[in-house]
This record gives structure tokens, sequence and C-alpha cells, in this order.
């Protein structure tokens, strides 16, 4: 059936910020929570219950949900604000402090009003398609189905890791998990990750908003691509299964949006501070017969060229057998000892990280135990597990929506792994690429179609992981990866892009495709840094990616290249200097992407940004753009272009302006410049009035302590500005004598510039003074909780003992 025009819904019930809206005649049910001041949902079913009565997705301030979900219809969490209703002849209005929405009740049309905070007037920023925006009798496909009025002057963003431009206006994208190895990073659709979510920007108005389908099967989404004389411009949604459960949130600013949409779907998970550090990885190593011998080469290597490495990640190579993968499996003849290899990178504080997988090859020495323990994802009869393509073999993927499979998952990591001494997990290849809807799960004994929760088999695949390594070392912040998942991941896990192709496109495009994940709450995330699939990438490439990827929380250099090749920092000799150069420039950085990697977690905010989340009073600053911010004060603009020696950088309206970093140069706001982009010094601004956290000495494979600096970059005239820095051992979990925050307050003025310093916490501090620097041609004089400083060949020692205590 379909919710058509004639279709006149009533109200029946009212409780709990909960409204009932009935159809009694066809048997539907719509549900508007009033969830927040500024969080609506919509929840539409055939009948009082739902097809899914949990949520994995929605985690409301979370750092985990249990396995089994969270009840769906659970409000608990949320504020459930105060709010108004009025019932008119054919309208039903619903009003909170800051949004309004009027429900047409002859066909269910929703239209969403945002208040004004000047005016106090409300101004429409949504509405459904005036003609049959629900439809649930198949006339237009299978699933579910949700119509959106569009206007041509809409911009779109998020749905994840997407590729192509930042704004989807007028394509249409799928959530359909796949292996797209080497796929096209301005083109191919879909890829790995299922993020049913997306925001709007409306340039009129100034207002943005997010939607966000709570919905775990494949679907689409067009956003403008399909026309329809009869229905005016519209986009739409649609799954093949499941409710239409959906929630509206109003910014009114973008960056409102996000941080509300991240904090919906849980917390980001805390990593220790050794997983922002450069990462070797490559399947070219644990592919090869000697691959023990291999990697100790990798580590000597490091060690001659003086490559600062924090950790290597195992490739499947080490599961194989004639090339077959074989999870939890050691081939001893590649590793006749990996317990001593594992001590000898430990004892040269490099981590590691091993490669996992979900799916089984039918030959799997375990394999058959699994299938008779019925621990793998079931054919249609319920009887016998669906097998699939795996690795140019058949397999079955297992089903973790059973409690066997869970305990059974996390005593392999423990035994085959953590016991080794293997420090983290690679969650890999956890797409569940299973191509028929018939597919059944265990449900944790309720029995459930596949397709209803798709999308939550790799994020509970995770939570194994993440269980498996948080009971081992309960003292220890656990640290994974996971290529495939949904919202929520961001709760376990950094990611990454996945198996890109080495191209200049594909440098830049990925840009854009990790700025789609952070505006999707996905916040910890990387490139392969020279292109996975494909030859070898040429000098030239190579080093502007890395410059580009220093600049991510996730920075890994890993390929499999089909020449043969291996992609490693010192590969070209006529460009390794200046890759050392950037690897350790990256280091010196840690302690300001260590702390948006904290901010990320305790205050949702994401680690790169579009450029306009900042500045979106600038309309320039919507332009497409190579560009992006790393925190809110670092503008990276990477050079995307073969043979450029120079960057053209848009800089966004400031009122102090912007610094170079390297030259110290000031710029005023509002203009493009023309800057140097030599291989050593990738293009970077800094807004004027902050301060960059640091490490402060020379640093070497061999020697490395935490010690620390703090650039300030004045206002050019007057102002004042704060600055709040995370501090601990970087490794153990959060209480509150294991960390500490040093505050931070700029004043300056035209005669002198001041610092206030005060620290919050017990932790004891690694270093005992840190030394503050002004720019070169800063003439002003540095006055540090009211003690003037005196430069000391650039810097100003400041003593931490003299640091002000604060409660």
């Amino acid at each position: 059936m379909s919710i058509k025009n004639s279709y006149l819904f009533q109200l029946t019930e009212e409780k709990d910020n909960c409204l009932v809206f009935k159809l009694p005649e066809e048997n539907i049910d719509a549900r508007c929570y009033v969830l927040e001041e500024d969080i609506v949902r919509v929840f539409v079913t055939k009948g009082e219950q739902p097809k899914i009565d949990k949520t994995w997705l929605v985690a409301p301030g979370l750092e985990d949900v249990p396995f089994n979900g969270r009840d769906r219809l659970d409000t608990s969490l949320f504020s459930l604000p105060a709010y108004k209703t009025e019932q008119g002849a054919d309208h039903f209005y619903i009003e909170t402090a800051r949004m309004k929405v009027a429900i047409r009740l002859e066909g269910f049309q929703i239209t969403w009003y945002a208040r004004d905070e000047q005016s106090g007037e409300f101004i429409k920023f949504a509405q459904d398609r005036a003609t049959q925006a629900y439809n649930f009798d198949g006339s237009l496909g299978e699933g579910v189905y949700h119509y959106l009025a569009r206007d041509r002057r809409e911009q779109y963003y998020g749905l994840g890791e997407k590729s192509g431009e930042m704004n989807r206006h007028g394509r249409r994208y799928r959530m359909h998990s796949l292996d797209p190895m080497g796929y096209d990073a301005e083109t191919t659709d879909p890829l790995y990750k299922h993020i049913p979510y997306y925001l709007t920007y409306q340039p009129e108005t100034k207002i943005s908003f997010g939607i966000f389908y709570d919905n775990m099967s494949q679907s689409t989404f067009d956003m403008g691509n399909e026309m329809d004389n009869y229905h005016g411009l519209y986009r739409y949604y649609q799954a093949v299964d499941g409710d239409l459960d959906y929630y509206i949130i109003l910014g009114p600013e973008m960056k409102q949006v996000v941080e509300k949409f991240s904090w919906l779907t849980g917390q980001t998970i805390f990593a220790p501070r050794w997983s922002l550090g450069y990462s070797g990885s490559t399947m070219t190593y644990t592919d090869a017969p000697d691959a023990q011998v291999q990697l100790h080469k990798f580590l000597a290597l490091c060690e001659e060229h003086d490559i600062i490495c924090d950790s290597f990640q195992l490739s499947s190579g080490y599961t194989s057998i004639e090339d077959k993968r074989y999870v939890f499996h050691w081939n001893k003849d590649k590793f006749p000892e990996p317990e001593q290899l594992f001590q000898t990178f430990h004892d040269k504080g490099v981590r590691l990280c091993a490669n996992i997988k979900p799916c089984l090859l039918t030959d799997h020495p375990q394999y058959q135990a699994l299938a008779e323990a019925n621990m793998f994802i079931q054919d249609a009869t319920g009887t016998a597990e669906e097998k699939a393509q795996f690795w140019d073999e058949t397999g079955a993927y297992l089903d973790f929506t059973n409690e066997k499979t869970i305990a059974w998952w996390k005593e392999q990591v423990t035994e085959q792994l953590l016991k080794l001494n293997i420090d983290s997990t690679w969650n890999d290849n956890n797409e569940f690429e299973i191509w028929t809807k018939d597919a059944k799960c265990n449900g944790f004994g309720a029995g459930i179609d596949f397709e209803l929760v798709r999308a939550i088999q790799p994020l509970l695949m995770m939570k194994a992981s993440y269980e498996a390594q948080k009971e081992y070392a309960p003292h220890l912040r656990p640290y994974l990866i996971s290529r495939s998942g949904c919202p929520g991941m961001q709760r376990y896990v950094q990611t990454w892009s996945g198996d890109n192709y080495t191209e200049w496109k594909a440098l830049k495009y990925n840009i854009k495709m990790g700025l789609g994940l952070s505006l999707s709450g996905i916040y910890n995330i990387g490139h392969d840094v020279g292109g996975f699939a494909g030859p070898a990438p040429e000098p030239e490439l190579l080093v502007r990616w890395v410059q580009n990827g220093i600049f991510h929380p996730r920075f890994t250099i890993h390929s499999w290249n089909s020449d043969q090749t291996v992609n490693v920092p010192w590969m070209y000799p006529e460009v390794a200097a200046d890759i050392k150069h950037l690897i350790k420039f990256r280091y010196q950085l840690t302690p300001y992407l260590y702390n948006a990697l904290y901010e990320a977690h305790a205050y949702y905010r994401p680690i790169i940004r579009p450029v306009f989340y900042e500045f979106g009073g600038d309309e320039k600053t919507f332009e497409p753009s190579d560009d992006f911010l790393l925190g809110d004060a670092m503008l990276v603009a990477s050079v995307v272009d073969k043979g450029a020696t120079t960057r053209q950088v848009y800089l966004p309206e400031c009122v102090d302006g912007w610094y170079d970093y390297h030259t110290e140069n000031w710029y005023e706001g509002g203009q493009t410049v023309l800057l140097p982009a030599p291989f050593d010094k990738p293009p970077l601004l800094v807004k004027a009035g902050s301060m960059i956290p640091m490490n402060d000495d020379q640093v070497t494979f061999a020697t490395r302590k935490e010690t620390r600096g703090m650039k300030l970059f004045p206002h050019a005239l007057e102002g004042q500005s704060e600055y709040t820095l995370f501090e601990d051992d970087g490794v153990s979990v959060i209480s509150d004598t294991s960390c500490a925050k040093i505050h931070f307050v700029l004043t300056v003025a035209t005669n002198q510039i001041d610092v206030r310093v005060t620290k919050i916490g017990g932790y004891q501090l690694p270093y005992e003074q840190m030394n503050f620097y002004l720019p070169a041609n800063e003439k002003r004089p540095l006055f540090v909780n009211g003690k003037k400083l005196e430069s000391q060949a650039g810097r100003f020692c400041f003593l931490v003992s003299e640091c002000e205590e604060g409660a």
C-alpha cells in the first residue's frame, strides 16, 4: 500500500514526547518524537511493531552499546524538552523553542521550520514532496521511500566516503558496502561504508540541517539526479528493507549539525597517541615467502634512514596458504618465530596491527566445526551457511548476531594475536558481500533476515575485537582499524578510504572523500598514502601524497603495487630526505593532532574540516577547493597537480588574518595568495590568534621523548583567544589522576603579548619546561603569568612549575 494524499491520519496518543498518528484503514503508525529542541524523529511502521526493535546506530553520548543493541523505542538518553501543539482543520503543529513541525494530516506531508534567533519568526527549511512523499506499495520499487522537495540552490554534504565533489547535489548514490579495489575516487560508487545521513545547506537562509535514516539495509540516495515533471523537484531515500525511521537535526550552523550527529551516534574512541604516528604497511612483505626476513629489513631500514615509525600493519599474508587467506592461521613457513619478530619491533618502539577477516574459506581448518555450530550467516532455508565469493574462492561470513560467534572471535583474537604481543586488530574485508536478500541471521536468538541488519555485521565484528582487546589489557586504551562500517563505527575504530588507485586524481578526491566522512561523524580517518593499487607512484606524486597524509589522523603508506614494487619512504633516493623531513614534521605536530583527537572524543569536534565549517559566513569557502582545516587553526593547502611549484590559496575572511606557518609572514583574510610549495615544506597557514603545541626536540627513530613548545601566532593588533591542551601518558585509560589539562589564555595588546597558563589535574607532566615561540618579525615583549620572558635564540623558556593551579 502507499500513503497517498487522500489518506487522513489521526492523532491517537501523546505520551513521553511521542505523538502517534494512525491511518487505521491501512494499519500504519507514524510516530513523531520530540527528542531535543532541535532534533525530531519520525518513525513510520506497518502496525505498532517495527520490523526490528533494536538500534545499534543511535547511541546519544555513549562510548558503546550492547552487542544485542538498544531498545529502538527508548528515549531515556534524550532531554525530551517541553513543546507546544496545535490542531488545525487539516494540520497538526508541534513547536519547540527552536523548531516547528507542521504535519498535513491528509497524506502525512511534513514541513519543517527553524526559529530565527533575532526575529523569533519561523523560517521554512525542509518540506516533504507535495505528492506521495511516502510509498510502501512497491509501485516505485521494493522497500521504503521518503521524498523531500528539492531546491536547485541547496547544497548537500555527507553520506560518508563518497567519490567526487563534496557537494552531492545532482548525483545518485548507493549504500551497499563493496570491495572496489583500485576505485576511481572521482566516480566509483558504492564504496565501503554505509552512512545513511547527509546535511543540507541553504545559501539563501544560511540554515543547515541533517537527516539521518536509522536503517541498516542497502539503500539509495537520489540527490536530484532523477526528475519527474508531475512531482516538481525532489530528492529521495529508498531502502530495500526495514522501516522508515529518520531524524531531522537542525543546526542552524553546519558545525552544529555535524557535532549533534556525532553525539547522536556515539563518542569517537580515544585511541592511544602512537596511533597517530607513521604506520608502515604493505601487502608485499607479508605475501613474500620470507615474510619475517622482509619485516626485519623494514625495521632496519627505518632505523638506517631515520624514519620515525610508531606501528606496522601486518597484512593478511601472514595467514596465507598458497595465496589464500585463512583468518587466525599463522603461516609458520613465512613466520617461523613470530614472537621473536614482535619482540624486536617492540624493542624499537614499533607496535603491530594484525589483519583479520570475517569470512572463512570452505577449506579453513575450523570451517566445518563452525558450520555445524551454525555460526555463519545462513541461507534462505536457515539450515545451511550462505556461501559467498571471497579471495577468488568460496567461503562463508561469520554471523556476529550470534553470541557463539562473538565468543569464538574474541577467543581467537586473544589466543592468536594478543598473547603473541600483537597490539591492535585491523578489521578488514568486512563488507559482508552477500548477494541475496534471503539470507538469515541468528539475531541473538530471535532469528532475523540478514538484509535488515546488513550494515551492523561489520560494526559487531569490530566491537568483538574491541572487547577482546579491552579484556586482555584493561589498563590500556584499545586501538583498532576497520575498513567497512556504519554510523557508530567511530566508537571503536580508526578508518580509511580503502584500496585507492595510484594517480594524481585519487590524491585530489581522497581529500574530499575524507571531508565527507568528517561531516558524517567519522573523524579518525586517513587514506593509503601513495596509492594502494596500480603502479608505483612517481617520486613527485609520492611526496605530494605524504605532504597531504601527515595532516590526517591516520597516516599510513600502504600498497599492493601491480609492478611488484613497495611504497616506502626511502624508495626514491632523490626525495627520501624530503619525506624524512615531512614525517619528522608530522611528529613535531603530534601534540596538536593528539589534542584534536581528544576534542573529537570529548566534544564531538571533527579533526579535519572543510574550510566552510569554520568560515561559513564567507560564501567563497563553499566553492570547490582542495583545501581543508586541521582543527580550527591550521589551513592545509595540498598540492594535487603534477609539476606545480606554487599553490594558490584562498584565505577565508578572518578579522585577524593568517600566518604562513613556515615563513611566518602575515596575510589579511578574504584574498587569494600565491605560496611556494617546495617538497620539504607543504603550504600551511595558521589563523592569527592561534596557539600550536608541538614536540620541541629534534627526534630520531632511536630517540623520542615528550617535550613541549607552543608556537604563538598573535593577533595583528589586539585580541584574546584560548586553548586547552590535554596531556597524559598516551596509552592509559583516562582517570582523574592519569591526565592533565593546561589552559592558555593569549591576550594581545598593541604594546605587549600576555599568556596565562593554568594547569588542571594531577598528572605529572613528562617535561619540566615549555618553550614559547613568536614570529621572527614580532617585536612586542612576551609576558607569561605576569613575568616578562627573554628570548634565548628565538625561544622563550617557561618552567612548568610556574603554572597557575586550576580547579
